[in-house]
């Protein structure tokens, strides 16, 4: 949770939050995880909110959306916002494209070789610009369908997907639709960053595998790995020398019958003061082995499973009050309504951290600032016209009754 910058709890602010310290932020994570399910709010927005508290998200769009920039996206844990730094470390992955990306990208080439050649030179005389825009030059010859479901992707849109995973055109900016604006990445990625040499592939692995090391603090080789997708056995020796150069420290953990390291910055607190929601993509909980052992609790994202089974909702976001993960709530913004609903309430089973009350009421005061960040004026506890599920549930609506201010 130090690693994470999660245990010191929202700092006291005298005014907004500031472009430095949005990117210490980021640059502590190392990546944010891009998801477009807008339920709530967007995946990558809610790593900043649950370390400092409300915050302008146009800091995003001008760190990504405007020269120089300082984040780029990329393919990273999934698709990321990373430092222009990192994109550099992760192009042995965009010249791997053929054993990396799956086949809907892999097969371009061979399926759109003409295409290929010519949306390249749209982008270059037109960019940025958006798939919807290009497919417009296409549509006669290769029209839009919606026989398919899922990766349901025009020629246009495969065309540039398959561009920007091998880096020859980058994200420049989302639109208010949030589609990609492509453009060539000679005209998106920082001066400073095209002039420097790129990484060896070695070089690369060492440096993404640290960054992993170092947003975890402490994790098995699965855990660091997994931080950027690594796999394979130049990633496990990229590990393996930095042991050797002292930078991990091999360690162990009580129950964990696996090789664990500790990165040599890491420091532990005395205790936690954390009191945030935390998104179904944060960091701290993307590895979900290492969830369930450090923090008791086994947790899925469960927006693709029907709806009677679902065990704790369909967008749920776990509660961590101290150094624990307490409770877990469906939540959904109604903007029309300007409501911020709960459509669930879950304690964490077996989890510390106070009596039901006592977690409904910090929840509550968590709920309220979560609302006025994203512009609502009231929190709910339950749908329109329909109750709320969960043991916490009704503790949580006392609470909310009686908790007036999101500051």
């Amino acid at each position: 949770m130090r690693a994470q910058g999660l245990d010191r709890g929202r700092p006291e602010r005298t005014g907004p939050v500031t472009m430095r310290q949005y990117l210490q932020v980021v640059n502590r994570l190392g990546l944010l995880q891009i998801d477009s399910v807008n339920v709530l709010a967007r995946a990558h927005l809610m790593p900043v909110f649950s370390r400092l508290g409300p915050y302008d998200p146009a800091l995003l769009d001008r760190a990504a959306g405007r020269a120089p920039r300082r984040l780029v996206e990329t393919w990273a844990h999934e698709a990321s916002f990373v430092p222009p730094e990192t994109y550099r470390m992760l192009g042995w992955r965009r010249r791997a494209y053929r054993t990396s990306a799956w086949g809907t990208i892999r097969d371009v080439p061979i399926a759109h070789a003409a295409e290929v050649a010519e949306i390249r030179g749209l982008v270059a005389a037109h960019g940025p610009v958006t798939a919807s825009q290009i497919q417009a030059y296409f549509e006669a010859e290769h029209p839009r369908t919606r026989t398919e479901w899922g990766w349901n992707w025009t020629v246009a849109k495969r065309v540039l997907e398959y561009l920007f995973f091998t880096g020859e055109v980058a994200a420049a900016r989302r639109n208010a639709q949030f589609e990609r604006c492509y453009d060539l990445a000679e005209r998106v990625l920082p001066a400073a960053v095209l002039a420097s040499p790129e990484p060896s592939d070695d070089e690369a692995l060492r440096g993404l595998v640290e960054i992993g090391a170092r947003a975890h603090g402490i994790g098995s080789a699965k855990c660091l790995l997994d931080y950027f997708r690594l796999r394979g056995p130049a990633a496990t020796r990229a590990l393996d020398e930095l042991v050797e150069d002292g930078v991990l420290l091999p360690v162990r953990v009580e129950g964990w019958g696996r090789a664990v390291y500790l990165h040599r910055d890491a420091t532990v607190p005395r205790q936690s003061a954390a009191r945030t929601l935390l998104s179904p993509f944060d960091p701290l909980v993307f590895e979900r082995r290492r969830l369930e052992e450090l923090f008791g609790l086994r947790y899925r994202i469960e927006i693709y499973v029907p709806e009677h089974k679902r065990v704790h909702g369909y967008y749920v976001l776990p509660f961590l009050l101290g150094e624990h993960l307490v409770a877990l709530v469906d939540l959904k913004a109604d903007r029309r309504a300007g409501v911020l609903r709960v459509h669930a309430a879950h304690r964490t089973p077996g989890a510390p951290g106070g009596e039901g009350a006592d977690v409904a009421a910090a929840l509550a005061t968590e709920l309220r600032v979560l609302a006025g960040w994203l512009g609502l004026s009231d929190v709910q506890v339950g749908g329109a016209g329909s109750g709320a599920s969960g043991e916490l549930a009704a503790a949580l609506a006392d609470a909310l009754s009686g908790v007036t201010t999101g500051l």
